[in-house]
């Protein structure tokens, strides 16, 4: 099948199948970590009180983040109703819009090129970032690293337009896409949502040895402007609201030092995401690392055919690829999901590999052998895992081996259908990815959640008690249980350092607490005599606990 034809019939299917895959199973999995229920809980608070302005979490303004991601929460549950599928509503459409804009960004390539067999490469480019693991992980999380991804990937979809842009009009039509999206990033993430979209630009003009066109420069007159515009329908009446308290927090505390210090407890060394992308890029890590050898030749080539343009493109792409990878290799908090922006990046330098497998305009055998490699290996893995801790199903297993089989096994020993390899090798990894979530995820996020715990003391007619924390990191209450956990004059819920403090408490109120304890100390708190305990249940770490003081 000549490759035009396959994108065609191909984009409309991946459309389809990623739009159902994205969307699948948002609210089947509970909250997981610190992150999620904090933010669910505060664009719920922010909803019930219709405060588009003021970040609370029970009570307490809560200024760490900016508010795009809340907004987006408040719009879905207005629509949808409070629930994780609501929450995470958000960061599926972030992720899918992110898959858009990378795929703008090859039509705009290879809407003109000469070469008929270029018109694929949007295609390969879009099923790339569609089927990575980090934006497909991300996507499915409230989380803002996506949403930040999101902006930042369309202000540079903006840029590319404008670079590639013949008509005058439509070039400051894009310039002007380009600073709202800069605006929006600003409210998605703070001032990383600015520092990246220029720090990119900046660094491929750079690695051409050139200046930006004298309209280009002008633009920064009125550009920067229209993007302070678009943030300032947040920044200003909250600053009007808070003044200092927020520029310190929020500026200060959560922007300079978490950058300069380790105040967060986030440290990593400075090759941390050298580790993080591999894993991130999945299943096209190999591709990826094939795609970035010979950078030194493409730099060259751009500078001496500006004519050029997918050539140009992919320094921009390399441009893309490492200013977050050295902005944030040198921060001293790291966290795997702030280099989630370079992944958009890595998918164009991926989608140019591909598009030379599938055209026979390059031998790169070694990338599908690896990539097929990687897919049996982690079959057996799988299989082995299974096997030997016996807490998944075998049946899923199975099912998650027998698609990375197929696609491994025809990736190896397939001379002459590299565009299947492809295909089969992301269809593998989405089909992979859906019985994970249904199988083995449950099991882990039951590990890391209060939800069944909660709805286990409810049953036992606790739905109203008040709750707190021994000693205990979970978060997830503070969704689960708004409006009952009790919080310090620091805005943190109230953790006692052991039984005593319980106790203690229970006594001064005069009626029975719930508390969340690690299993290794329930014992401390059943042993003691001057207090009624009733053990709920466990999810494996922690117990839920009522007790009464006698």
């Amino acid at each position: 099948m000549h490759p035009s034809t396959l994108a065609k019939r191909g984009t409309v299917f991946l459309f389809l199948a990623i739009l159902v895959f994205y969307f699948y199973g948002l609210g089947h999995l509970p909250f997981v970590g610190p992150d999620e229920p904090r933010y669910a809980q505060i664009a719920r608070e922010m909803f019930l009180r219709h405060d588009l302005v003021t970040p609370r979490l029970g009570g307490h303004t809560w200024f760490e983040k900016p508010v795009l991601l809340y907004w987006m929460m408040m719009a879905s549950f207005k629509l949808f109703g409070v629930s994780e599928w609501a929450a995470r509503l958000p960061a599926a459409v972030s992720g899918l819009l992110t898959i858009a804009a990378v795929y703008c960004i090859g039509r705009r390539i290879d809407r003109n090129a000469a070469d008929e067999n270029l018109q694929a490469y949007a295609f390969w480019s879009a099923l790339v970032s569609a089927t990575t693991l980090g934006i497909v992980v991300f996507s499915r999380a409230a989380s803002f690293d996506i949403i930040l991804t999101m902006t930042t990937t369309w202000a540079l979809a903006f840029y590319v337009l404008h670079e590639f842009e013949r008509n005058e009009r439509l070039r400051g039509v894009s310039l002007a896409g380009f600073y709202t999206f800069i605006g929006l990033s600003l409210l998605a993430k703070g001032l990383v949502g600015i520092v990246i979209p220029i720090g990119v630009v900046s660094l491929y003009y750079l690695f051409q040895r050139r200046l930006p066109r004298r309209n280009t420069l002008r633009s920064l007159v009125w550009g920067l402007p229209l993007a302070l515009i678009v943030a300032a329908v947040w920044y200003a009446p909250v600053i009007r609201l808070h003044g200092w308290t927020f520029v310190d927090q929020f500026f200060i505390q959560h922007h300079f030092a978490r950058y300069v210090s380790n105040k967060y407890h986030h440290w990593r060394p400075v090759y941390y995401y050298l580790l993080v992308i591999p894993l991130l890029a999945l299943p096209w890590t190999a591709f990826l690392i094939d795609g970035l050898f010979p950078f030194r030749g493409r730099l060259k080539s751009a500078r001496l055919s500006s004519g050029n343009r997918l050539s140009r493109l992919l320094v921009f792409a390399l441009a893309w690829f490492l200013f977050p990878l050295l902005f944030f290799s040198f921060a001293n908090s790291k966290l795997p999901g702030y280099i989630i922006p370079v992944l958009p990046a890595a998918a164009l330098i991926v989608g140019e590999r591909l598009w030379r497998i599938q055209s026979d305009q390059g031998n790169h055998r070694a990338a599908i052998r690896t990539t097929a490699a990687l897919c049996l290996l982690f079959a057996l893995g799988a299989l082995t895992y299974v096997w030997r801790v016996r807490d998944v199903p075998l049946t899923c297993a199975f099912l998650i081996a027998a698609p990375l089989c197929v696609a491994g096994v025809f990736a190896l020993f397939s001379r002459h259908s590299p565009a299947t390899s492809i295909v089969l090798i992301a269809g593998a990894t989405l089909v992979v990815l859906m019985v994970v979530l249904r199988c083995g995820a449950p099991g882990v996020a039951e590990l890391q959640s209060s939800k069944h715990l909660l709805q286990l003391a409810s049953e036992r007619g606790y739905s109203q008690t008040g709750i707190y924390g021994m000693q205990r990191s979970d978060r997830t209450p503070e969704f689960y249980a708004a409006g009952r956990i009790a919080y310090g004059a620091d805005g943190e819920p109230i953790m006692y350092e052991g039984p005593d403090q319980v106790i203690q408490e229970s006594h001064l109120r005069q009626e029975t607490v719930l508390v969340f304890v690690p299993l290794v100390d329930v014992s401390r708190l059943t042993g003691m005599a001057s207090a009624q305990v009733d053990v709920i249940g466990n999810n494996g770490r922690h117990a839920i606990v009522a007790v009464r003081a006698l």
